[in-house]
């Protein structure tokens, strides 16, 4: 009997008994999903367009409740942003023709800013969602969703083209299914990048949470219950003091979820990194390592098991994951052809109703003005690139370089970043005051702080990127400084740079609609700029004046991608992947 129960297999049935960080996530995981059943039932409150409040209760003990309203909608928005990143980024990468029309209007959609976006779905949403907030709710997460998409769907698109050869070959060789190949090549190839530029995608949720909280459209101002309406209402007023309390509750949140979620991420993150060296010291998170430690992730993965199994036999008949070797070119030039006079009849049916609504409404001599004070904004988005640039890619190179400092920095560049900066307009507009600064002048700070973070984040998960055995081998052959920056680190952090910058250069573009019109205690300062022209054409409800600004907008950033970015997106693909 004593043989038996010393026998290795004896008790490997038996189930194992609970532990205290079972227990402790077992209880997180209740938490969590009280606050969603009570939060859940004030996203479909009655509403009604009447009367409906313009803003929210400025009383602090209403903050708890305000963070978490918010949270939920940066969340659902973030879950969105990651469906359509993995959809949109995979057909651009994956089929060639697609490429050609999904990229250019990833561009577009880029540089259309979130007030466009509001001016158009705020009455389709309240129109499909009567006598409900569900469609005020349904704007808001729109609104946050198109601050975070396009960053995301960016990084992946790279990160899928960019991906080594081998590994599609080897994909080919195992046969993997177009399912297989996602999940078990494309999701992890892309991971890291993924991850960080959704952190910078979340923070610039964070920016815009005003503008999507508080909205103010066609003379008609709605309010939600969150912290970005608190601060719009407190700064209206003049509560310099509760704005003071907004920004407490906005560092606990931010701290708090890069401690519960952020953090945890970009260490999970690190199984999926492609180097045959492993780094001397991982990024490390207590969540996550709690998370390891208890049977329920286990326990929950075992159950999804046959979901994933029946997914892979659904998806089987869709064919397996290779391109055609050779297509006829008769079929393939047809099949141009005919996609582009799809493409083309669509457009000008567009392009042909926008000229008539411009004409009957204001005339086309408000181009003339839209791209002048265009030519302003975009002056202050070429300083804020080159300043961000000199100062913040050798930052990023050594919080990345460094898994020690960028443990101990994520908090801090995560709480920079995604603090909203409009939260502190009210002191800088003070200062400016003080100093006699214009807002002309001072909009570049402020345009600053909505955007410079996109480059520094993305070149520390460029930075972290860089294989450990060729930084060793950079070490052992003492290779200088100079020489290491300009063989190894410039290189390496080079389509990353690209992928940061261009998503800057919208984010600054975006940005300049709560940079150039400020309003603080029942006043409003105002820069020249493309910015301030379509915030006052939005709030007065001039439709035509905002389809101009929004045109001239779009022209500014996708000419700049085309002319620019885009060529240093194929310098990157065809010389700087690693």
């Amino acid at each position: 009997m004593s043989s038996f129960r010393s026998f290795p297999g004896a008790g490997v049935l038996r189930r194992p008994a609970l532990r205290w960080v079972d227990l402790l996530v077992g209880a997180a995981v209740l938490a969590l999903l009280f606050v969603l059943v009570r939060l859940s039932p004030s996203l479909n409150a009655p509403f009604e367009l009447g009367s409906a409040p313009t803003e929210v209760s400025t009383d602090p003990a209403e903050l708890p409740y305000y963070a978490a309203r918010s949270l939920l909608r940066m969340f659902i928005a973030l879950g969105a942003s990651v469906l359509f990143t993995f959809v949109y980024a995979t057909a651009a990468a994956r089929i060639p023709r697609a490429e050609k029309v999904l990229l250019p209007v990833l561009d577009i959609l880029q540089s259309v800013p979130i007030l466009g976006f509001l001016s158009v779905t705020v009455t389709g949403f309240i129109a499909l969602f009567p006598h409900s907030m569900l469609g005020l709710e349904c704007a808001s997460i729109f609104a946050i969703f198109t601050s975070q998409a396009w960053n995301m769907a960016f990084a992946f698109y790279y990160a899928l083209v960019s991906q080594p050869r081998e590994l599609d070959e080897a994909a080919r060789l195992m046969r993997l299914t177009k399912w297989q190949r996602f999940w078990k090549l494309d999701v992890p190839a892309g991971m890291i990048p993924l991850v960080w530029n959704g952190m910078m995608s979340f923070g610039g949720g964070w920016f815009f949470l005003a503008a999507s909280e508080a909205i103010s459209v066609n003379n008609q101002a709605y309010a939600l219950p969150g912290v970005g309406a608190y601060v719009a209402a407190a700064v209206e007023q003049g509560q310099l003091d509760r704005v003071w309390w907004a920004i407490v509750s906005m560092a606990v949140m931010v701290l708090g979820t890069n401690f519960l979620f952020w953090r945890p991420l970009v260490a999970w993150s690190e199984k999926f990194r492609q180097e045959e060296t492993s780094a001397a010291e991982k990024p490390r998170s207590l969540v996550l390592e709690t998370l390891r430690r208890s049977v329920l992730p286990h326990a929950f993965a075992r159950a999804a098991g046959p979901i994933g199994r029946a997914l892979d036999a659904l998806t089987r008949p869709f064919g397996l994951a290779e391109h055609p070797l050779h297509t006829p070119v008769l079929v393939r030039r047809g099949t141009d052809v005919l996609v582009t006079a799809a493409i083309g009849v669509v457009v000008l049916f567009g392009a042909w109703h926008a000229f008539v609504f411009i004409q009957d409404s204001t005339g086309l001599g408000a181009f003339g003005d839209a791209f002048a004070l265009g030519g302003v904004t975009f002056a202050r988005v070429v300083v804020i690139l080159v300043a961000a640039t000199l100062i913040w890619v050798p930052v990023g190179v050594w919080i990345g370089m460094n898994p020690r400092i960028s443990r101990l920095a994520q908090p801090l560049v995560q709480l920079l970043a995604s603090f909203p900066a409009n939260f502190l307009f009210p002191f800088i507009i003070a200062f400016f005051i003080a100093g006699h600064i214009t807002l002309d002048l001072g909009g570049i700070v402020l345009m600053s702080l909505g955007a410079q973070w996109y480059i520094l984040f993305n070149v520390i998960a460029g930075a972290s990127a860089i294989p450990t055995d060729l930084r060793q081998a950079m070490n052992s052959f003492g290779v200088p400084r100079g020489l290491r920056w300009r063989r190894l680190i410039l290189p390496a952090i080079f389509p990353s740079y690209v992928t940061g910058g261009i998503t800057a250069a919208g984010g600054a573009w975006n940005a300049s609609i709560v940079a150039e019109i400020v309003t603080y205690n029942h006043q409003t300062l105002t820069a020249t700029g493309l910015g301030s022209y379509i915030a006052d054409a939005t709030g007065t409800g001039d439709m035509a004046k905002v389809l101009v600004g929004v045109i001239v907008m779009s022209v500014y950033v996708v000419g700049l991608n085309r002319l620019f970015w885009r060529r240093l997106y194929r310098l990157a693909e065809t010389r700087f992947s690693l």
